[in-house]
C-alpha cells in the first residue's frame, strides 16, 4: 500500500472520549502503578484518586484515531516515535467527556529500510471548550521509508554529561501491555507473539505511552510527589522497544527550578536506552 501524502494537512475528528474513575484507574495500571501493591496508590484508588498526566496522551493514539488517519503505512511497522504534551489544565474530576481534534501536520522520509514518521498534533477540549491539553505525537512506520518525503526537523533535548540527580528503579509486570491494551490501543504487536515475531520482536513490546507512562510517574514521585495536576509539558523520544519482565531505571537531572531532563534505561544495561532525550516541566 502506498502513502497518501495527500491526507497532510488534514485535520480529523473530534474524537469523544467519555472517561470514569475506572478508566484512569486503569490506565494507571497499565503504566505500573501500584504494580508492588504500594507505590503511587493515588492512581488506582478512588479515595483522593489523582490522574496520571499520561492518561492526555490517549486522546490521539487509540485505535479509532490510529485507524481514521491511516495513511498508508503497514500497521506491522508501526511504532510510536515519541511526544510533546503540553498540559494548559489539569484534567476534569471523573466522570469526564473530552474532544479532540487531530491535524496530521506532515509525513517525513527516513530513507528507504529505516521507516517514515508521522507528525500528528492534537487539541483536547473538555465540555465547556476549554482547551485541556496539546499533543504533539510521532509515530514511526518502519516499511514505508523511500518514499521522496522531507526529511524530519531536528529536535534534540541536551543530556548532561554528569552523574544524575534521582534514580528510581521499577520491575516492569509481564503482563503490563495486556492491562494497558485494555486503554483502547489494541495493535497486536503487543500481545500476539506470532505476529511480534513476524514482524521482528523476539515477544510482544510494550506500549510506547505505558513506558512514558512509568518515567512520568517516576518524575513526578522524585519531583512533586502527590501533586501531578503541577505537571505541564512531557516530552520524549522512544528509542528501543522495551519488553514486560525487564527492570528500567528512570534517570533525572535538574535543569533549572522547575525543569528536568531525563532518560530511561535498563537497570542492568545502562547503554540500552528506552527514552531519551526527555523534558518535563511543572508549575
Amino acid at each position: 500500500m502506498s502513502l497518501k501524502l495527500e491526507m497532510q494537512g488534514q485535520t480529523y475528528g473530534p474524537f469523544i472520549n467519555e472517561y470514569t474513575e475506572r478508566d484512569v484507574m486503569l490506565f494507571a495500571l497499565g503504566c505500573g502503578a501500584g504494580s508492588d501493591g504500594k507505590t503511587d496508590l493515588d492512581y488506582v484508588y478512588e479515595k483522593n484518586l489523582k490522574v496520571l498526566p499520561m492518561f492526555a496522551a490517549i486522546q490521539i493514539v487509540d485505535a479509532e484515531v490510529t485507524k481514521t488517519i491511516d495513511y498508508g503505512f503497514q500497521w506491522g511497522g508501526s511504532l510510536h516515535w515519541g511526544f510533546d504534551l503540553h498540559i494548559h489544565q489539569p484534567l476534569p474530576i471523573c466522570p469526564g467527556r473530552l474532544s479532540t481534534k487531530v491535524l496530521l501536520k506532515g509525513l517525513f522520509d527516513r530513507g528507504e529500510g529505516r521507516g517514515c514518521l508521522a507528525q500528528h498534533i492534537g487539541e483536547t477540549f473538555d465540555e465547556a471548550g476549554t482547551k485541556l491539553f496539546t499533543n504533539e505525537s510521532w509515530d514511526c512506520a518502519l516499511f514505508d521509508g523511500g518514499f521522496g518525503g522531507p526529511k524530519a526537523p531536528r529536535d534534540i533535548v541536551e543530556m548532561p554529561e554528569r552523574a544524575p540527580d534521582y534514580e528510581i528503579e521499577q520491575a516492569i509486570p509481564l503482563n503490563q501491555a495486556l492491562i494497558y491494551r485494555l486503554s483502547g490501543d489494541d495493535h497486536p504487536q503487543h500481545v500476539d507473539w506470532e505476529y511480534a515475531q513476524e514482524f521482528g520482536h523476539p515477544k510482544p513490546n510494550l506500549h510506547g505511552v505505558s513506558t512514558a507512562g512509568v518515567a512520568c510517574r517516576h518524575i513526578i514521585q522524585a519531583m512533586f510527589p502527590g501533586e501531578p495536576e503541577r505537571l505541564t509539558r512531557f516530552k520524549t523520544r522512544l528509542t528501543k522497544s522495551l519488553y514486560p519482565g525487564s527492570t528500567v531505571k528512570t534517570q533525572i537531572w535538574r535543569w533549572d527550578d522547575n525543569c528536568i531532563h531525563f532518560k530511561m534505561v535498563d537497570a542492568n544495561d545502562p547503554e540500552m536506552v528506552y527514552l531519551n532525550f526527555g523534558l518535563a516541566e511543572w508549575k
